[in-house]
């Protein structure tokens, strides 16, 4: 009776030790909020969601979260505030809205910026994706990363022109500290990223231009990317066997998770 005491209590700390560190990851839809007519008229929110399931969606990208340890997929469809940022550990913003994208987009400002930058700095964990100039808004959404040390240019890298020249988009990632099981990936039609101070280079083209950064900045993280990257349509095997985004999505989900966890 008393082992059995003794393992029932050992169960129950190591619950609560991995409910303790289980991290919370949020996908914004406020400066990223497009939208669509559903078949029956109703018009609803998609791309780069936990909840689309299509090409355009982050399920694939959300599954890999709760099985590398996350504790829920939230998504904050409101302008980031000091309070609701508390809810999260982990915050996504992808693609910022051009009015090609929304008639009224929700750009970028030194307000939001800066209600991140504080959040990041008492120990929040930031991910990036952008995207290149005609498909998203990087004037403004260069307002936030300035503050970090870098910029998205107005620039195409790693540009491929048709599924005949995928490896125009493959970029190698053995040597890096994050992708510890992806070795060749697949980004498309990137903007590079300058880099001011602070930021530190990731991964870089042949032709030396930034395709990704990390920036250590108080007690959080941010990591960036020229491109949303990770969305369904090349996370889920449409890709030539040789390019390991699947595996490159996990080793970005564990070392933002990481990040999160030691800033506890």
């Amino acid at each position: 009776m008393i082992k059995m005491k003794k393992v029932s209590i050992a169960l129950v700390a190591l619950f609560m030790g991995l409910t303790a560190y289980a991290q919370n990851v949020t996908v914004d839809n406020y400066y990223n909020r497009e939208t669509r007519k559903t078949k029956d008229g109703r018009t609803e929110a998609f791309h780069y969601l936990w909840t689309d399931h299509e090409m355009s969606g982050f399920s694939i990208l959300g599954d890999i979260f709760l099985k590398n340890g996350a504790r829920a997929l939230t998504t904050l469809a409101q302008e980031p505030t000091a309070q609701n940022l508390k809810k999260t550990d982990v915050y996504i913003i992808v693609d910022p809205d051009h009015l090609g994208d929304n008639p009224s987009p929700n750009y970028m400002d030194e307000k939001g910026a800066q209600v991140i930058v504080d959040w990041v700095k008492a120990g929040g964990v930031l991910l990036l994706m952008g995207n290149d100039e005609a498909n998203a808004d990087l004037k403004h959404f260069n307002i936030l990363t300035a503050k970090f040390g870098f910029t998205f240019n107005s620039d195409i890298i790693l540009g491929v022109k048709d599924d005949e020249h995928f490896d125009d988009g493959g970029l190698s990632t053995s040597g890096s500290s994050l992708f510890k099981t992806s070795k060749y990936i697949f980004i498309k039609n990137a903007a590079s990223i300058a880099i001011q101070h602070t930021a530190g280079p990731l991964l870089t083209t042949k032709d030396g231009k930034n395709a990704m950064v990390t920036v250590k900045y108080g007690k959080g993280a941010v990591l960036a990317v020229g491109d949303p990257w990770l969305y369904n349509e090349y996370t889920n095997g449409r890709l030539p066997a040789r390019f390991e985004n699947d595996k490159a999505a996990a080793d970005v989900a564990q070392w933002l998770l990481e990040q999160a966890r030691k800033a506890k």
